[in-house]
């Protein structure tokens, strides 16, 4: 059995999405003088590689402590993309019910640049309807958005209780393998949580 992470580091140097809240850890005990070791961190929902739940962007929409842990598990398929992201790349792979699809576009390597939050391509309408219709259970990307502003393929998405992880990384591994999806947040009862995801490629 072969593990591959697809989670960045979480610290108080991991990129934020423009406007989002500052990262902080800091200590609470230190071994010297409480004898153990504790920690205060104070992070964003969606800071890091992250997954979304519905109320996000929904008005009244389900949090992530409502889903089973099984929607957070299954065959994984990259579509290896770049950063043209089209309908036809996707029709390419052979995408089931219960998939989880993930977007390979590279913008995982512009990760402390600029350029990560400025100039990332988007899913667009008749990709997400596609995804829609095939019943999957989640999106992934290796970007820090599936869209942008005014966030309608989030919306598309998270109706269909489609649920998003973002700031993927290490996808070039999955390329052309058989692989599973373990995409895990914390059991919290709001929009989004940071999440451990990996891969177990099968053989």
């Amino acid at each position: 059995m072969k593990l591959i992470d697809l989670s960045v580091d979480l610290n108080e140097k991991t990129p934020i999405y423009p406007g989002d809240p500052v990262t902080k850890i800091a200590p609470s005990a230190v071994m010297e003088t409480d004898g153990y070791e504790d920690h205060y961190v104070s992070v964003g929902t969606h800071v890091g590689t992250h997954v979304d739940a519905p109320r996000h962007m929904l008005a009244g929409g389900k949090s992530l402590d409502k889903y089973p842990i099984e929607k957070f598990i299954g065959r994984g398929v990259v579509i290896s993309c770049g950063k043209e992201i089209t309908l036809e790349k996707v029709k390419e792979e052979d995408i089931l019910e219960g998939d989880i699809v993930l977007f390979n576009t590279g913008m995982s390597k512009e990760y402390f640049q600029s350029s990560y939050y400025d100039n990332y391509p988007a899913i667009g309408t008749e990709i997400a309807d596609y995804l829609v219709n095939k019943k999957i259970k989640m999106v992934g990307v290796d970007m820090c958005s599936v869209d942008h502003e005014p966030f309608d393929i989030h919306r598309l998405l998270l109706k269909n209780d489609i649920l998003i992880i973002e700031n993927l990384t290490n996808l070039d591994v999955l390329v052309g393998k058989n692989f599973t999806v373990y995409a895990l947040p914390l059991k919290l009862q709001i929009d989004g949580s940071p999440a451990r995801v990996f891969a177990q490629i099968n053989q």
